[in-house]
């Protein structure tokens, strides 16, 4: 009975026994087990570095890549544009040489020297043509032109069919049709047959209308080298003209005359006012340069130009700064040539005299000869260029 009690263990111990080896336990498997979880974090963190350095490169190698592509869309970029103002440049020079041929073949070719139309009399080769801008009240105007610079009758035919000149009064008609004025005009025409007749209704304010119209109606007529405009108080030595042009006939898109600057009149007040002043810069700037419109030429490439795009031509006040504003941004070489806005006697008289013949004379302060229907057989005596100056040009 002794040996028996001894082996047994007292209850009261068991729940010592099971508190001492759950703590035994606890300390066990903080000391085995926390390094390996220790051991997982520090891997598990230097993997995360490891894709982090690996986005890092992927990310700057991208970076160098865009940066260098980047790069090589702007030097493409800029060749392209490079490329594209070289390309207009080139399609703008070649609308302008192909106008006149474009406008041929709308036409229709012929042979010999001029080029039929599929309506109307053949398209007549010339060297120039010349428009005289006139209007109704002017008779006495272009008479005195007739008995001085413009041959008449016979001798007009003559210019034509030797020396390729047209000369032309150029007019439209009036706001009423058939009125008093137009069969007035109808009968000075069929005495002298040296007008030009425009589809255009007359008026002062409509000078840029009409010298488009002139141009136009020039170009669909007469295939020629020149087309010129000048006013009916203006003396002109047509010999000297020619063997001027002559010397410009092998250049593209020239426009001759005597190249001026004016200012731009703001002020309602004033002769030469411009509405569209504020459209050429602050108030006091001038013009850009362009021929003076008493007389200037331009070349056969440039009249088709406007003839072909006459509707959306803009129209300035004034005829001459209209005709200049119409080049603009156009291949055209202005030549100043100051024989073409010599003054009245004694200024042309002493060039003359020097061998230096003007082209036309006028006084700068009327802008035509002062006094012209009296006056202009005086300029044209002191002033002209003989009677077979004309007739040996060299053209």
């Amino acid at each position: 009975m002794k040996n028996k009690s001894y082996g047994k263990v007292s209850a009261k111990w068991i729940p010592i026994f099971s508190i001492f080896f759950f703590l035994l336990g606890m300390i066990f498997s903080n000391k085995f087990w926390a390094p390996l979880d220790t051991n997982n974090q520090f891997i598990s963190q230097h993997r995360h570095e490891q894709e982090l350095q690996i986005v890092s490169e992927d990310c700057a190698t991208n970076k160098k890549k865009a940066g260098e592509k980047d790069k090589d869309v702007v030097n493409e970029v800029y060749k392209t544009h490079t490329s594209i103002q070289s390309l207009e440049k080139s399609m703008s020079i070649l609308q302008m040489e192909l106008a006149a041929t474009r406008s041929v073949q709308e036409k229709g070719p012929t042979k010999g020297s001029s080029v039929t139309s599929k309506e109307g009399p053949p398209k007549q080769k010339a060297f120039m043509v010349i428009g005289i801008n006139t209007a109704f009240s002017s008779r006495k105007r272009r008479d005195s032109v007739r008995e001085t610079w413009m041959p008449q009758g016979e001798q007009l035919l003559r210019l034509e069919k030797e020396k390729g000149i047209i000369v032309r009064f150029m007019i439209g008609h009036s706001a009423t049709s058939n009125s008093i004025l137009d069969r007035a005009l109808d009968s000075e025409e069929a005495q002298h047959k040296d007008f030009l007749r425009l589809d255009h209704v007359e008026g002062y304010h409509e000078l840029s209308a009409k010298t488009k119209t002139f141009i136009a109606t020039a170009v669909e007529k007469w295939d020629a080298d020149f087309y010129i405009k000048v006013d009916d108080d203006v003396h002109v030595n047509l010999g000297t003209l020619a063997a001027t042009l002559a010397r410009h006939r092998s250049k593209p898109r020239v426009y001759i005359g005597c190249m001026k600057s004016g200012p731009v009149l703001s002020s309602k007040d004033v002769k030469y006012h411009e509405p569209e002043f504020w459209k050429f810069g602050e108030e006091g700037n001038k013009y850009f340069r362009h021929a003076t419109g008493q007389i200037y030429a331009i070349s056969k490439d440039l009249a088709t130009y406007i003839s072909i795009n006459q509707p959306i031509l803009h129209k300035y006040a004034n005829e001459d700064v209209s005709l200049g504003a119409w080049f603009i941004g156009l291949e055209v070489e202005h030549i100043d040539e100051r024989n073409m806005c010599c003054g009245t006697p004694p200024d042309c008289e002493w060039k003359a005299q020097a061998g230096n013949v003007c082209i036309a004379s006028f006084d700068w302060t009327c802008s035509g000869i002062c006094k012209s229907i009296e006056k202009i057989k005086f300029v044209h005596e002191r002033c002209g260029e003989g009677e077979e100056a004309l007739w040996n040009a060299l053209l």
